[in-house]
């Protein structure tokens, strides 16, 4: 089944695959050759919030890009939707593709797996690369949860309320997060449309907020995961708005090689909004020399 690009058309070298893994089916993009990068997409994305991006990625790489637990086309599970199952979901994808390991690319929702994942099985992820998400209660993100948490995080987490209230009002609800995301400039239509559909329904919604019931086991696994590991491969965060460098400083103590970078006028979804600024930033940093180089690019940190 070929697989959409922004403008509607194939994306080149890219199909979707149902891969068997803990107990799921999931919908997975797999394209390219070389080296294994796996895209992990956040709220409300499913894997085409890649779009822009993979076209470059597959030159040089093999790239898995699926739909997470309970969204697009990967099955609607009862549970299983905590960083901890989320991450062993992404390590049976790669165990049924083949890949011994992975550089893992993460936004918003896909932060938490890609987190715990790189934390309790760090021979699995060869690179890290982290951006639009936080850590729940891990220090460093202070001044971006000063006003408490995103209005939406408590309305997503109450059971049964949110998919009842959105009821038929689900493209009014998706669209103002796409808009949002990318300050205005919105996103291609057909991505727009498809992320839609992927939300529309009450059990579609219910899954979707099935990771954000989750969070308190997440927050915990999190503070375990800091308590007992740290983050031993390279590892770059990567800010917009509205997070910035919150994540950049949660990670800072528990990384052994961090750069930070931050894009300029750029909304939360970053793929989406400035996918040519992401890759100037994500390509030399997949290469042999990532680190060196990424560090010495523009808004880049090292910490």
């Amino acid at each position: 089944m070929p697989s959409l690009s922004a403008s509607g058309g194939p994306v080149p070298g890219v199909s979707l695959r149902r891969v068997a893994a803990n107990g799921i089916e999931a919908n997975v993009a797999v394209g390219g050759h070389g080296p294994a990068v796996l895209l992990l997409h956040g709220f409300p994305h499913t894997w085409r919030v890649w779009t822009e991006v993979v076209p470059e990625l597959v030159r040089h790489h093999r790239v898995i890009a699926p739909d997470l637990r309970g969204l697009g086309g990967t099955t609607r599970a009862a549970g299983g939707y905590d960083a901890a199952g989320l991450a062993a979901d992404a390590e049976g994808i790669l165990d049924a593709l083949g890949e011994e390991s992975a550089t893992v690319v993460a936004i918003d929702a896909g932060v938490p797996p890609a987190f715990i994942l790189a934390m309790r099985r760090p021979h699995r992820v060869r690179r890290l690369v982290l951006m639009e998400g936080t850590l729940g209660p891990l220090p460093g993100a202070e001044d971006f949860f000063a006003d408490g948490p995103p209005w939406w995080f408590g309305f997503h987490r109450v059971p049964g309320l949110a998919e009842t209230v959105l009821a038929g009002h689900e493209a009014e609800y998706i669209g103002w997060f796409l808009a949002a995301g990318t300050r205005g400039r919105r996103v291609p239509r057909d991505i727009h449309d498809d992320f839609v559909r992927a939300y529309t329904g009450s059990d579609a919604l219910r899954s979707a907020f099935a990771h954000y019931r989750a969070a308190p086991a997440s927050a915990r696994q999190f503070q375990d995961a800091a308590a007992s590991s740290r983050l031993t491969m390279p590892t770059l965060a990567v800010g917009a708005q509205p997070v910035g460098d919150a994540l950049e400083r949660q990670l800072r103590p528990l990384a052994d090689d961090l750069t930070g970078h931050l894009i300029e006028d750029c909304g939360h979804i970053i793929p989406l909004d400035r996918p040519e600024e992401l890759l100037s930033v994500l390509m030399p940093f997949l290469g042999s020399d990532g680190s060196r180089r990424a560090r010495t690019g523009a808004g880049s940190r090292v910490v």
